[in-house]
């Protein structure tokens, strides 16, 4: 594994940017007047805390080409197009590697008991890979200079591999020194000398069964020759008029099969070269008058096994009819009569037949049938009737809708996966096979880590997943349909509002998750929000709560002279309180507005029927926006639940809206502008929503509605700081990038489409870098709207609620929520909650906007609150309770007096005792003392990018501030002085996908899709980096082989069954001398123990390495000194059993025996 170029920066002293930033921070901190700094906060953390390194990589293998299964250890094994090797043992045995010069895997080889593999890449080189190390390596390789790789076979128990070439060429290879022989066989000496045309590639090897000195060689021209071996000849030659794609042997060494171009199988007698015993075509029609059938698509691969008790099975993929067109790809299993077509979902890469014995010339007796298709990996039971499949145990289905965002939740109460598991397992399939997964080679590892980890995935479908990722496993526990509440369009004309995207209308774009509470809530992509409840029971919902919410502000044009002047809505300070609006039992009609646009209408119709809706997560609310004048409502940027005082919140680029989902009413419907109210420094002229109001279409044309796509946290910013070197990688992907949607290489469509992206407005700075049309914005607009333009498309990009201080004055904390936006504010509104119980249900919650402002350089990311002695104090939260259940006088009485829990670490802090509020924008980092307001500490992250992800994180009983920049860098500071602990250049931003899922969390673990298909894991803590090695697990383990066939005695009498062969006589270099130094190059692999430990922990220390040796030294003269002792133990009884023999027969004749 590649070994990271880890900067770890001691106290105050950074490279680059941190330095500008820690000599200003110095400079500030000059600036201050005595007194002004808090008491100063014991940090514990320290740089030598910290360290990166990869853990374990989840998910199906991304573009898999290759497999191969060991039958006696159980490992299965696949490679990929880009060169990655992914190994599977017993469920949670998984191990990930990676080809360095990422070139295509086209096979893989066990040495099958040996714990070793070779794979051959499409760069023509070969690679010996050591699986005895919980971290496998590379001990060899070999680089072909003059000729192409087709085709590999390393007969069982032997040491020489034949590698086959596009010239039509056999090489043979030393696995043990990976070094060529000289042993050579040239196609031209192997075909017949009368024909006239180059045979092919060789797409076939294997040695006869019953004689290891018979090679079977096939070219894909049709022409299959028997060589042997000793004599350096060919014995017999079987030409075909139709091209071969694969051969397989009967175990007898008789017969073998081919599967040809035109859908045809051949069967042939070894000793019968003439023509073939037989022809099948397994899906070509029977024409009437004996005509040949009707030619099919080619047979890509075939398998023949043999069983004691019955026919054999032929098993093959491909070779339908040309008239089946749409047809999904099919794996046929031919038994006796019997024909079995089994449909797969996706394409066939490859496949294999699982059987009982891994020697080639005793009946195979196959079990199971593993087919690694496109996207998914299938098991076939062979031995039950129908061939049901096996109940697949690993993580392989993260993709079965695209993943457009993902959260990480580390350190969760210790009740919520037995919960979610309990929910879960009640969406399980029926009709798998009864049998045990058949891969279960491996032992897991001895993991220290205890504490519950889930991670939360969003999908395209609307669907939201639930993993447990507890000690670096993976394993689902439950799935959430949120599209299940939207009426489902049958035909185009039953989706004339859903055009805000072209597909996917359900995508998650953003997850909010109370593990304490269980509180869900989601944002999908057309502009609607669904808050959960967690439920054990089943309820059926007559009718389903939803709000339907007009966010939008314009701006007026001050020059037009047609414009009729409206005066600024006056903002209150000391307190609101917003009528609530009652929600709506059934989805609105949609509605036009004089000039006929759309106006009013969600993008999705909620159902008006009863909804039964299973245990589990259930709708409490759906809140959608609504279409504005004939624009759609635009996509929300951010999200924030809180149980405790029964609200969401939500903004986009428009403005924000708070609900009270206990009331099912709207709390705060505000342009962003008014929430600055008269301190706006942009000094803009708001209008504030109004569902009354409709616009006019005399007023329409001079009314400019600011649309701009929902970015990602601070992707906005990325505009205003200009960096070449990133403009073609984001300006690419410029409509993908918000939190929902999906990259253009995951879908063939996104979900945000093409209709979105003509709206958006950039900045006129960039509009020469790009090569598009913005037609939505090419009508004239004056001078004064072009210039509040850049100020105006201030989205909201971060909320947080908090018990804190709102105000300068404020002498003890009080909920509050705040608010970062996209050009660096933060501003804070204050909450009246009313008392739990009968009381919240009946009184209104008030709401109004603190006047407090701050600023930051760069769009706000994360805010989070410290107390005085630097511990972090969460939101307040309501215990879970189940609440289908109906309760007792005493639980009332109780609920009436229970108070949200808030769980700041110091209980005995006192009224007046000051907080911290650490920001963190896409540039830079402040910690603010509160309530005075005081910019206590502030680190410039980043001056050349933009912080992607930050997130404020617990470790080691801790506190630190966790960035990942668009340059690839992650970055840790201190808290609350912001002392910079970690910088390693880790992974540029590539793709859109890698910034929409990246995510920290507690206890030093990371995570990001780095595939459409896969997540990996990271941490950044070093003691989890240092305790890796043991929570790995195993994939190699001592397992004897099974018994060979026995020949019989008339066979070893007369010379019958399986001839061996001495290779090393043949192919030694006595015998055959040394190969052409011009063919191939060996190169020598870090397949050492040292290296390889070194490659997968980063920069572990000396120290720890040396212990991790004499660990594994130690385990080997222990198992050495186990191994011993039961020689001599055999030894003694051996000595006593013989003695007493002796005693026996001492004094009997030879006659008395």
């Amino acid at each position: 594994m590649k070994k990271f170029n880890i900067r770890k920066v001691l106290d105050g002293l950074t490279a680059g940017s941190s330095s500008l930033s820690s000599s200003s921070q110095q400079q500030q901190q000059q600036q201050q007047p005595p007194g002004s700094r808090e008491n100063e906060v014991q940090e514990t953390l320290q740089s030598e805390h910290f360290q990166l390194c990869k853990t374990v990589r989840h998910g199906f293998p991304y573009q898999p080409s290759a497999l191969a299964f060991d039958p006696v250890q159980k490992i299965l094994a696949v490679g990929t197009q880009t060169g990655a090797l992914r190994l599977f043992g017993r469920p949670g045995v998984e191990c990930y590697c990676q080809h360095d010069s990422g070139a295509a895997v086209i096979q893989l080889q066990f040495l099958i008991n040996e714990g070793a593999l070779v794979s051959a890449l499409a760069d023509d080189t070969l690679h010996l890979w050591n699986l005895r190390q919980k971290r496998p390596a590379i001990l060899h390789s070999l680089k072909f200079s003059r000729e192409r790789i087709t085709f590999c076979h390393l007969p069982f128990q032997s040491k020489w591999l034949y590698v086959g070439t596009e010239r039509g060429n056999i090489h043979i290879v030393n696995v043990e020194s990976f070094t060529l022989s000289g042993y050579v066989i040239m196609w031209n000496k192997a075909i017949e000398l009368s024909s006239k045309s180059h045979p092919g590639p060789v797409v076939h090897i294997s040695d006869n069964p019953m004689d290891e000195g018979k090679l079977l060689i096939g070219f894909e021209s049709g022409t299959v020759v028997l060589w042997d071996l000793k004599s350096k000849k060919a014995d017999y030659r079987y030409t075909h008029d139709e091209a071969i794609h694969s051969v397989a042997w009967h175990h007898e060494g008789k017969q073998f099969i081919c599967s040809h171009s035109d859908g045809t199988l051949t069967i042939w007698n070894v000793k019968s070269p003439t023509k073939p015993v037989q022809t099948i075509t397994p899906h070509g029609k029977q024409l009437k008058d004996g005509k040949k059938p009707e030619p099919c698509k080619p047979i890509l691969k075939v398998e023949f096994k043999t069983t004691r008790s019955g026919e054999p099975f032929i098993i093959l993929s491909g070779g339908l009819s040309y008239d089946t067109v749409g047809r999904r790809p099919c794996l046929t299993v031919m038994h006796g009569k019997s024909t079995a077509v089994l449909e797969m979902d996706y394409s066939i890469v490859d496949f294999l037949t699982l059987c009982e014995t891994p020697y080639p010339n005793d009946f195979q007796e196959p079990y199971a049938v593993v087919v690694l298709l496109e996207k998914d990996l299938v098991l076939i039971d062979l031995a039950q009737n129908g061939y049901p499949i096996f109940e697949n145990p690993y993580p392989l289905s993260i993709h079965e809708s695209p993943v457009t965002c993902c959260e990480y939740f580390a350190d969760c109460p210790v009740d919520v996966i037995p919960a979610l598991y309990f929910v879960g397992a009640r969406q399980k399939r029926q009709g798998y096979s009864k049998k045990e997964w058949p891969i279960s080679g491996g032992n897991w590892g001895l993991g220290t880590q205890s504490y519950p980890e889930i991670i939360i995935t969003g999908h395209a479908d609307g669907s939201v997943k639930f993993w447990d990722a507890s000690a670096i496993t993976l394993q689902v526990l439950y799935k959430l349909k949120t599209s299940k509440v939207f009426e489902k369009s049958r035909n185009k004309d039953d989706r004339p509002n859903t055009d805000i995207v072209d597909e996917d209308p359900y995508a998650i774009q953003i997850i909010s998750w109370c593990p304490e509470s269980r509180m869900l809530c989601i944002a999908g992509v057309s502009a609607h929000v669904i808050i959960y409840r967690f439920s054990k029971q089943e309820v059926t919902t007559e009718v389903i709560p939803m709000l339907e919410i007009r966010l939008l502000y314009e701006i007026n044009d001050v020059d037009s002279p047609e414009l009729e002047q409206v005066p600024p809505l006056p903002t209150p300070v000391g307190g609101s309180n917003p009528q609530p609006i009652p929600p709506q039992t059934h989805p609105s009609t949609s509605s036009s507005s004089s000039d006929g646009l759309r106006d009013n209408v969600p993008c999705l119709k909620v159902k008006n029927s009863p909804l039964k809706q299973s245990p589990g997560y259930q709708t409490e609310l759906v809140i959608q926006l609504v279409w504005v004048g004939g624009e759609p409502p635009q996509q929300i940027t951010s999200l924030a639940v809180n149980s405790s005082y029964g609200i969401v919140v939500f903004g986009n680029c428009n403005g924000i809206a708070m609900v009270d989902y206990l009331q099912k009413a709207v709390l705060l419907n505000l342009g962003t502008i008014e929430l600055y109210g008269s301190n706006d420094p942009y000094r803009r002229e708001p209008r504030s929503p109004r569902k009354s109001r409709q616009p006019s279409g005399g007023k329409s044309k001079n009314c400019y509605i600011l649309i701009m796509a929902s970015c990602l946290c601070g992707i906005s910013c990325l505009y205003f700081y200009s960096m070449k070197n990133l403009h073609s990688t984001i300006l690419t992907g410029l409509c993908d990038i918000n939190e929902g949607t999906v990259v253009p290489e995951d879908r063939c469509k996104s979900p945000t489409s093409a209709k979105m992206s003509r709206k958006l407005s950039l900045p006129t700075e960039l509009k020469p870098d790009l090569d598009i049309k913005d037609n939505s914005f090419s009508r004239s607009r004056s001078s004064s709207v072009t210039s509040i333009d850049k100020e105006s498309r201030e989205a909201i990009s971060a909320l947080h609620f908090c018990e804190t201080y709102t105000r300068k004055t404020d002498s003890s904390p009080s909920p509050c929520l705040w608010v970062g936006t996209t050009l660096g504010t933060v501003l804070v509104i204050a909450l009246n909650i009313p008392p739990c119980g009968e009381q919240r249900l009946l009184q209104p919650v008030i709401v109004s906007p603190s006047g407090t402002i701050l600023r930051l350089k760069g769009g706000i990311l994360r805010m989070a609150f410290l107390d005085t002695t630097g511990c972090l104090v969460p939101p307040a939260y309501e215990p879970w309770r189940e609440y289908n259940v109906p309760e007792e006088k005493d639980e009332k009485d109780k609920l009436k007096k229970r108070r949200p829990v808030s769980v700041s670490p110091s209980s005995s802090q006192e009224i007046n005792e000051n907080q911290y509020a650490v920001i963190c924008s896409e540039k830079q980092a402040k910690v603010i003392s509160l309530p005075a307001q005081n910019c206590v500490y502030k680190q410039n992250i980043t001056d050349t990018s933009f912080v992607l992800r930050g997130d404020i994180v617990a470790l080691s009983n801790s506190i630190c501030l966790a960035c990942f920049c668009a340059n690839g860098h992650i970055m840790t500071f201190s808290l609350p002085s912001l002392r910079p602990l970690l910088d390693v250049y880790y992974l540029p931003l590539t793709n859109m996908r890698i910034a929409r899922t990246f995510c920290f969390t507690n206890n030093g673990q990371a995570l990001y899709l780095v595939s459409p298909t896969e997540i990996q894991r990271l941490t950044y803590s070093q003691e989890t980096c240092e305790n890796l090695q043991e929570m790995l697990g195993e994939l190699f383990t001592p397992v004897e082989a099974p018994e060979a066939p026995n020949r019989g005695f008339f066979k070893g009498l007369f010379g019958g069954g399986a001839q061996s062969l001495d290779r090393e006589e043949l192919f030694g270099e006595s015998a055959s001398g040394k190969a052409s130094r011009s063919l191939a190059q060996h190169i020598p692999g870090p397949g050492g123990i040292e290296g390889v430990k070194g490659a997968a922990s980063g920069v572990v220390s000396e120290l720890a390495r040396a212990r991790l040796a004499l660990d594994e030294r130690g385990q080997k003269l222990g198992d050495l000194e186990e191994r011993t002792g039961a020689m001599l133990s055999s030894a003694e009884s051996f000595s006593k059993h013989a003695h007493e023999m002796m005693l026996k027969y001492k004094d009997k004749k030879w006659y008395q025996f």
